[in-house]
């Protein structure tokens, strides 16, 4: 995604999951982030680990499945983060790794993008980075860097769904 975005914008990454657990995985992924970012020179912004607040916006949608609407509660948490970080900094426009991930669905995550960035009064650059190999260009980069890859999403509630379908 990054690749795809430098040749037209100036390029500046923010990390914000408050949805990572347990903190471990929060920090390892932060710290791929940040390797990532002196490898390729990409200056970042990083925003605070703030898992209460996570828990407390997805308060009475933990038994929903992974992509369903805790999903969406998480992605606009995220993303609305993300809409004031870059106002507060001067950026004009914001994307997101999100729809990436083979099993998150570009359709919601652009939908709240566009709501985000109406609303912080800057463009979002729609994607689905997913197709023309994007997923698989990724694994294929971080293979090359030695980059950590999660093996779920980051919540606690991924977790416990993915050991429910190991078992």
């Amino acid at each position: 995604m990054v690749r795809r975005l430098q040749p037209i914008y100036q390029v500046t990454g923010f990390f914000y999951n408050p949805n990572i657990f347990p903190e471990e995985e929060f920090r390892r992924r932060q710290d791929a982030v940040r390797r990532l970012s002196l490898l390729w020179h990409i200056p970042i912004e990083y925003g605070p680990y703030e898992y209460g607040r996570f828990r407390e916006a997805v308060k009475g949608l933990e038994n929903e499945p992974e992509g369903g609407k805790r999903c969406e509660v998480c992605f606009r948490l995220r993303l609305e983060e993300c809409g004031k970080r870059a106002r507060e900094i001067g950026c004009g426009a914001i994307a997101t790794t999100l729809t990436i991930g083979p099993n998150k669905r570009a359709d919601v995550i652009n939908q709240i993008g566009r709501d985000v960035a109406a609303m912080a009064g800057i463009e979002f650059i729609e994607r689905d980075w997913k197709k023309r190999d994007g997923f698989k260009h990724s694994v294929e980069i971080s293979r090359e860097l030695g980059l950590y890859r999660q093996v779920y999403c980051g919540c606690e509630f991924s977790i416990k769904e993915k050991a429910g379908r190991n078992q």
